[in-house]
C-alpha cells in the first residue's frame, strides 16, 4: 500500500490545512462564541440521563431543611451507570429511555427483593436492628443450604441460636440455627466440647446468641429422617458484644487477668491454663510444612492490650477455622494449647498458641464503622462537586449526610455513594470510587514487577493519573486520547512522598472500565446523546459528539491497511532492521508477532449543512465507513483501491467524534503518533438514510 499512500500524501497534507480549526472558510468548526469567549461544553446528555434516572428511582426529594434526598434508599450513582452500560451492551442497536428505566427498575426491585427482610424468628429480628457487621467471604445462608442441598467444609455459617434443646430420650444437645438473610432454620448436632456452654436455660449458648461455625457436614433427608441437619463440628466461635452487660462481665472476669507476658512454660507444665484476650492483627497465608508437603499451617498474629504479640497457629484441617476471623476483631481464647518454638517450628518467637482439644474461642467481631460524609444538595452539577462540602460544610446552604462504611484501616467505601464523584473529590483512603471522564494520555510503565499502565483521566474539575494493574496484559480493547470512559473500583492512597495515588486492579470484583465513545448503542439512542452540528465542534471540546454527516471531498480520502495489536487495537511497528525486525506494539511496548490483525487507518472529510472537518478512524469504525473489511480491500487491485473511495461520496452516517488533538493530550507520545496532525477521531459509525 506504500504507492497508494504516496499518491495521496499531498492531498492529505492539503486537507489538514484546509480543515484545521484555524482555517477561515465558513464551513470550519466554530470555536468562539459571539461574546468572544470559547464555547463551553454543554452538559453531557449521558450524565444528564443518569441524573434523571437517579431522581426517578430515589424516593423523595430533599425538603427545605435538607432532609430526604441524600438519605433516601435509592441506588447509588455508580450502580445506575453500570446498569445502563450493561443494557447498552446487550442492546447494541440502540435503547430508549423506556427500556433503560424499565430495566433499572426491574433490576433494582429484584435486588431489593433478595435483600428484603423475610419472615424470621423474632429473636433474629431484634438482633437485626443492630446488625452492622460485614459478611465474611465464605458465608452461606440457611436458605441456600436447603436450595442446593449441599454444604462445603470451608463454608461459613453466621448463625443465631433460635433454640437449644436435648433430643428426647438422649443426652444429645441440639441447636436450632437461623441467620439474618434466611426464612428457614436448621438444626445442628452440638459437638460435645461445647456441652458445658449450653446447659439450658442459663448457658451462654442460648436463644439469641450469635455464633460462627465452619467445617460442617450436611446430613441430607436421604441419609436420615425428616429434614436436613448439620452434623457436629469442632470449629465453632461464640460471638460476644462488649455493650451487653453479661458479655462485658464475662470478658472482664475471665479474660482480662492474663496477658501474653504472664505466660510461663513452667506453669503450663504444672497444668496451669490461661484465658487470653487480644486483637487479630494479621491472618497469614496457608504454609506447607514437612518434607512430604502434606501438612498445612496458618499463622494468625495476635496483639494483647499491652502491645505484646504472639502467633496463634492452626494445623491441618484446623486452618478452616481462620475463615471465621477478620483482621481487627478481638478474640478471647479459653485454655489455648501453649507450645514452644521448637514444637511449632517457629524461629522468631519463644512461645505460640495453638487450638487444643480443650480450647474454646470467643469473638468480638470488628464492626465496620460508618463515616458521615457531608454532601451539598444544591444540585450544582456545573461548578464542581458536592463533596467539597466535606472539606468546608459552610460552602453550601443545604447540606445533608450520607453514611458510608469505613474499614479497620480508616478507608471509606464509596461504592454506594448516591452522587457522581469527581476528580476534585479524591482524597486519601477512599475506595470503590467511580469516575466518568476523558482520556488525555496513557502509557505502559516500564521496570515494574507487574503489568501496569498509567491512564490520565480528566473531568470538568481536573485531571488525575490512575495506575491500572492487569493480571497478564492490557484487556480493555482500544483506548485513546479524547475517548470518554466510565471507570469503577478506584482506590486512593497516599504514597511515602505524600502524593495521592489512584489505583485500579483488574481482578477486583468491583473494577470495570467502559469506553462510552465506542459503544455502538450510543449512536442510535437519542435519550443518551444530543445530535451536534459540525459547527458545534470546537478545539476546546472534550466530550464525545454525535453528528449526522455525509462523506465529502473524497479526493482527500486516504486509506491504509496496517497491522494492529489484537488485545489493545493500537498499531504495531517493526523493530530495526525494518525489513526483518520483529513486530512491536507501540502502546503495550511488547513483541506481538503472533497477536496482530489487519486494520484500517482512514482519513476522510465529514460534512453537514454547517461545515466540514477532516477526521481519522481505525478498526471496526473504519470498516463501517468503508463498508469493506481490511482483508477484502487489500485483495483489490491497486487501481481499484485508488478509485474505491469515490463510491462512498455523499454516503450518510451517524458518527461519534472525539477531539483527539486537544492541546495537552498525549504528551507521553504513546498515543499521539496515531492521529498525527488530525484533530478529530471517529470512534463509531452507523450508516443511515
Amino acid at each position: 500500500m506504500s504507492s497508494l499512500a504516496a499518491t495521496a500524501a499531498a492531498a492529505v497534507a492539503a486537507a489538514v490545512d484546509i480543515f484545521s480549526p484555524d482555517a477561515s472558510e465558513d464551513y470550519v468548526a466554530v470555536e468562539i462564541c459571539r461574546d468572544g469567549n470559547p464555547r463551553e461544553d454543554r452538559e453531557d446528555p449521558f450524565l444528564a440521563f443518569v441524573e434523571h434516572a437517579r431522581s426517578v428511582m430515589t424516593p423523595g426529594e430533599p425538603d427545605e431543611a435538607g432532609r430526604g434526598g441524600a438519605e433516601a434508599a435509592g441506588p447509588s450513582w455508580s450502580w445506575i451507570v453500570s446498569r445502563i452500560l450493561r443494557t447498552c451492551v446487550a442492546y447494541s442497536s440502540g435503547v430508549t429511555a423506556a427500556i433503560l428505566l424499565s430495566d433499572l427498575s426491574q433490576a433494582w426491585n429484584e435486588q431489593q427483593r433478595v435483600f428484603a427482610s423475610k419472615r424470621r424468628p423474632e429473636c433474629i429480628n431484634l438482633l437485626q436492628k443492630n446488625h452492622r457487621r460485614t459478611k465474611l467471604p465464605n458465608t452461606v445462608t440457611v436458605d441456600s443450604i436447603y436450595e442446593k442441598k449441599f454444604l462445603s467444609l470451608s463454608s461459613v455459617l453466621e448463625a443465631v441460636v433460635v433454640d437449644a434443646f436435648v433430643l428426647p430420650g438422649t443426652n444429645v444437645y441440639m441447636l436450632t440455627l437461623g441467620d439474618f438473610w434466611s426464612s428457614n432454620t436448621i438444626d445442628l448436632y452440638l459437638h460435645r466440647r461445647y456441652y458445658d456452654l449450653v446447659n439450658p436455660p442459663n448457658g451462654i449458648l442460648k436463644k439469641g446468641r450469635e455464633i460462627f461455625l465452619t467445617g460442617c457436614h450436611l446430613r441430607t433427608v436421604a441419609e436420615g429422617s425428616g429434614y436436613p441437619r448439620l452434623l457436629p463440628t469442632e470449629y465453632l466461635v461464640i460471638l460476644l458484644d462488649e455493650d451487653q452487660d453479661d458479655d462485658a462481665i464475662l470478658l472482664g472476669a475471665q479474660f482480662c487477668s492474663d496477658s501474653f507476658a504472664s505466660i510461663s512454660l513452667d506453669a503450663v507444665n504444672r497444668g496451669v491454663s490461661y484465658s487470653l484476650y487480644a486483637r487479630i492483627e494479621a491472618i497469614g497465608p496457608v504454609e506447607i510444612q514437612g518434607n512430604s508437603s502434606s501438612l498445612q499451617r496458618k499463622e494468625i498474629t495476635l496483639v494483647d492490650n499491652d502491645g505484646s504479640k504472639l502467633k496463634f497457629l492452626l494445623w491441618g484441617e484446623q486452618i478452616i477455622l481462620a475463615n471465621l476471623f477478620s483482621v481487627g476483631s478481638m478474640i478471647a481464647l479459653d485454655r489455648p494449647y501453649i507450645a514452644n518454638c521448637i514444637e511449632s517450628a517457629l524461629e522468631t518467637a519463644e512461645l505460640c498458641l495453638e487450638y487444643g482439644s480443650a480450647t474454646q474461642l470467643y469473638l468480638v467481631p470488628f464492626i465496620q464503622h460508618e463515616e458521615q460524609v457531608y454532601v451539598s444538595l444544591s444540585q450544582n452539577r456545573c461548578q464542581g462537586s458536592r463533596l467539597l462540602a466535606a472539606v468546608d460544610p459552610t460552602q453550601s446552604q443545604m447540606v445533608s449526610q450520607v453514611t458510608l462504611p469505613c474499614d479497620s484501616q480508616g478507608s471509606i467505601d464509596f461504592t454506594n455513594y448516591p452522587f457522581q464523584s469527581f476528580v476534585i473529590d479524591l482524597r486519601d483512603k477512599m475506595t470503590g470510587i467511580s469516575l466518568c471522564g476523558v482520556v488525555t494520555d496513557a502509557y505502559k510503565e516500564v521496570n515494574t514487577s507487574g503489568v501496569i499502565f498509567s491512564l490520565s483521566i480528566e473531568d470538568k474539575t481536573g485531571a488525575v493519573w490512575a495506575r491500572l494493574h492487569f493480571s497478564k496484559s492490557w484487556s480493555l480493547k482500544r483506548l485513546s486520547c479524547g475517548h470518554t470512559i466510565y471507570i469503577s473500583g478506584l482506590t486512593c492512597s497516599m504514597t511515602k512522598n505524600k502524593r495521592l495515588e489512584v489505583l485500579w486492579f483488574e481482578n477486583d470484583g468491583r473494577a470495570s472500565l467502559v469506553n462510552l465513545s465506542s459503544l455502538p448503542a450510543m449512536l442510535n439512542s437519542s435519550c443518551l446523546h444530543r445530535l451536534s452540528c459540525i459547527s458545534d465542534l470546537s478545539s476546546h471540546s472534550s466530550s464525545t459528539q454525535i453528528c449526522k454527516v455525509w462523506l465529502d471531498q473524497i479526493e482527500h480520502c486516504q486509506i491504509d491497511v496496517r497491522f494492529s495489536h489484537a488485545c489493545c487495537g493500537h498499531f504495531v511497528r517493526r523493530t530495526p532492521p525494518m525489513a526483518t525486525g520483529n513486530l512491536e506494539c507501540s502502546f503495550c511496548r511488547c513483541g506481538c508477532d503472533f497477536e496482530v490483525v489487519s486494520t484500517f487507518s482512514v482519513r476522510i472529510v465529514l460534512a453537514d449543512e454547517t461545515g466540514k472537518i477532516f477526521a481519522w478512524c481505525t478498526g471496526q469504525t473504519a470498516s463501517e465507513l468503508l463498508q469493506i473489511t481490511p482483508d477484502e480491500f487489500d485483495r483489490l487491485p491497486e487501481d481499484e483501491q485508488l478509485i474505491y473511495p469515490s463510491s462512498l461520496e455523499n454516503e450518510k452516517f451517524i458518527v461519534a467524534v472525539v477531539n483527539c488533538g486537544r492541546h495537552g493530550y498525549g504528551l507521553s507520545t504513546s498515543l499521539s503518533l496515531e492521529s498525527d496532525t488530525v484533530q478529530w477521531e471517529i470512534t463509531g459509525a452507523l450508516r443511515c438514510d
